[in-house]
């Protein structure tokens, strides 16, 4: 079942990765991280592959994380969690060698737009929508999101993003940085296998050389991720903001 979760699809040097769960909306779990890095692993360090495109079935992309596999109750277990985790993840894609576009249909939100961001191009869907959705459960972003998201619409623009957690559209998106090309509905996929075309056409050891140097400062925000999240994990804000997801309601949060 966890190989299921992650499909693969290749056309000649350029593969296609698949978050596959849409009975959930793409929510990403545990599994289904643990798979994706064991891919873009295995495509970092083949030579025959030389772009990857990362989308969603189902009409979405992802809606967050699966919260319901998390079961840590100690700092030290979600600090294992996030350095075995969404660490080694973000490696992969920020710092790893190939080029990755993004295909979003539908919802791109917390964990999914962490993974949206941190692709190095991004082709949306007219209805598309994103959210960075973390501190409706009480959390600051994690998932590189620290990272990724200031370097693509500024400091300014991510703590507003981050802290308000609102909805917005694939337009605004691409007016704010988070998406670099708009298409029609139904048609993300296909326009962002014709952008993967052109990276993997291009020099694939100017491409490593040039993502590992925009990836100098990824490990300093990661580290501030498993520091800081943790006790955020284990607060009353968190509970209660699940508590509220839950029961479909707004959280009151207490500072606790």
């Amino acid at each position: 079942m966890t190989a299921e979760l992650i499909l693969m699809q290749r056309d000649d040097d350029i593969v296609t990765l698949t978050l596959n769960n849409p009975a959930k909306m793409n929510a990403f779990s545990q599994a289904m991280r643990d798979r994706l890095t064991e891919w873009l692993d295995t495509l970092n360090a083949d030579p025959t592959c030389r772009a990857i495109v990362l989308t969603g079935s189902g009409g979405h992309f992802s809606a967050g994380a699966d919260l319901s596999g998390f079961q840590e109750t100690t700092v030290q277990q979600c600090r294992t969690r996030l350095k075995r985790g969404g660490a080694v993840l973000m490696r992969q894609m920020i710092a790893g060698a190939k080029p990755l576009i993004a295909a979003v249909e539908g919802n791109a939100f917390g964990a999914g737009l962490a993974l949206s961001a941190g692709c190095d191009h991004v082709v949306a869907a007219r209805s598309a929508r994103f959210c960075c959705a973390f501190t409706k459960v009480g959390f600051i972003p994690d998932m590189g999101l620290m990272y990724s998201l200031p370097n693509r619409v500024g400091l300014a623009r991510a703590k507003q993003l981050i802290a308000l957690a609102d909805v917005i559209g694939a337009e605004r998106a691409e007016r704010l940085g988070l998406v670099d090309d708009l298409c029609e509905d139904g048609t993300a996929l296909a326009t962002a296998q014709a952008m993967a075309r052109r990276y993997a056409d291009g020099p694939p050891m100017a491409f490593e050389m040039m993502k590992s140097v925009f990836a100098r400062g990824l490990e300093a925000m990661i580290q501030a991720e498993v520091d800081l999240q943790p006790m955020l994990w284990l607060s009353q804000d968190h509970a209660e903001g699940k508590q509220a997801f839950a029961e479909r309601r707004p959280p009151r949060f207490s500072g606790n």
